[in-house]
C-alpha cells in the first residue's frame, strides 16, 4: 500500500483507535517478529542467579534503544501517529 500524501510503500498503517501502529506489509511484519524475537532473547538471557532488580536494569539497557530504534522505522516507514477514535 503507498501513502496518499508521500507516494511510498508503507509497512505500517496507523491504529484506527488509540495512538500506534500494525504492520501492514512482509517488511512490517518482518520487522514487527524480529524486534519481538529481539526481547523474548533478552528475556531468555537473563541469569537466575541474580536480583530481580538486576535483571530489570539489565532487560531495560537492552529494552530501550531496541524500542527506540523500532519506534523510528514504524515512524519512518508509516503513516503519521495520532491519537484516533474511530472513523
Amino acid at each position: 500500500m503507498k501513502s496518499k500524501t508521500t507516494g511510498k510503500k508503507l509497512w505500517f498503517r496507523a491504529k484506527l483507535y488509540g495512538w500506534g501502529w500494525y504492520p501492514i506489509s512482509w517488511e512490517g511484519w518482518l520487522i514487527t517478529i524480529i524486534y519481538v524475537l529481539g526481547l523474548v532473547n533478552f528475556a531468555l538471557q537473563a541469569d537466575g542467579e541474580h536480583s530481580g532488580s538486576d535483571f530489570l536494569i539489565h532487560f531495560a539497557l537492552r529494552f530501550i534503544p531496541l524500542t527506540i530504534l523500532f519506534l523510528i522505522i514504524c515512524y519512518g516507514k508509516g503513516e503519521r501517529p495520532r491519537w484516533r477514535w474511530g472513523k
